[in-house]
């Protein structure tokens, strides 16, 4: 009798760590859902590029998860990028690593990812709920404000007029970013400001703008494009304007295009982020927070400033895509 009752326990016990088992397994099983501003720029593309090498070695390692990438047609359709976590809710999955356009529009859906269980990595702009997400990967958008100032100040001087042409309005990066560098301005330059002006990330706005700013101001000695989209657009009306290295002009972000210009002399720099960074790192901290381990709350993703000197160098071509 006295075997029996200890075969029953071996058994139990048994039985007992076979389910803790499979419903570890299950916890680290399932969906990590991508979700970023727009699906269509380079920018947001390498985040892609960057979530897919994650899951490629997560998988190899053993780790039953998919990653799926979404984003809305623009950056300015909100309510289609809050749809598209809310079905990512719906869809229970494991995790969610989310790029939002608006710093308030998306704090609902955030909170019925809580309510659900469902740790959430915020990448790129800031959300104004911190206890919301379990970390936050993202350039210092301040300081990459500065440094863009910094940059143009070192080759317009500090007498003149600077054109700033900025993307969205109110939304994270933007204010970090579009501040910083007004700020610097300010303080430390006599130059007059003339803007903002808000592409809505839209490069033929950009164009636009910027003819028409150009046209207006035929003294402008200096220019900022605050993000890929607005940038291509403003290097594109300077072309077109034939002030291509007549006029200080100093963009954002570093794709195929705005490599060129810096190549031809229309941009006399860049500052780089590293989108890879934020879909690899995101997709692989979103896992671990899942799993119930403990995540940093935020990371630096950093930035460099490429320039025609050092847009060959290693450390560049590490953040060009």
């Amino acid at each position: 009798m006295k075997g029996f009752k200890l075969s029953l326990v071996v058994f139990c016990v048994g039985l007992l760590f076979l389910s803790t088992s499979v419903f570890a397994q299950e916890a680290v099983s399932g969906e990590i859902a991508v979700i970023v501003k727009e699906a269509t720029s380079s920018f947001w593309q390498n985040v892609e590029v960057g979530a897919s090498d994650a899951e490629k070695e997560l998988v190899a390692q053993g780790e039953q998860i998919k990653v799926s990438f979404l984003g809305p047609a623009a950056e300015t359709k909100i309510e289609e990028q809050v749809n598209l976590v809310e079905n990512a809710i719906n869809r229970n999955v494991l995790a969610i690593v989310l790029a939002p356009s608006s710093p308030d529009a998306l704090v609902p859906a955030v909170k019925k990812a809580n309510e659900a269980g469902i740790p959430v990595v915020i990448v790129d702009s800031l959300l104004n709920y911190e206890e919301g997400y379990v970390s936050f990967l993202a350039t210092d958008n301040r300081a990459a404000g500065v440094l863009c100032a910094e940059e143009l100040i070192k080759r317009a001087g500090t007498e003149g007029k600077v054109a700033v042409m900025s993307y969205v309005p109110g939304v994270g990066s933007e204010i970090g970013r579009v501040g910083g560098f007004i700020d610097t301005i300010e303080e430390k330059t006599n130059m007059e400001i003339v803007g903002p002006f808000y592409s809505q990330s839209d490069m033929v706005t950009a164009l636009n703008q910027t003819t028409d700013v150009l046209a207006a101001n035929p003294d402008l000695t200096a220019i900022f494009g605050a993000n890929e989209p607005t940038a291509i657009g403003m290097g594109r009306a300077i072309e077109q304007a034939g002030l291509a290295g007549q006029i200080v002009a100093i963009g954002f972000d570093g794709n195929k295009d705005l490599q060129e210009m810096v190549r031809n002399g229309t941009l006399q720099g860049i500052a780089v982020q590293n989108p890879y960074r934020m879909g690899y790192d995101g997709v692989k901290i979103a896992l671990a927070a899942a799993k119930g381990e403990e995540v940093p709350k935020y990371i630096n993703t950093g930035v460099v400033f490429v320039t025609k000197d050092n847009i060959d160098s290693e450390e560049a071509q590490r953040v060009l895509y």
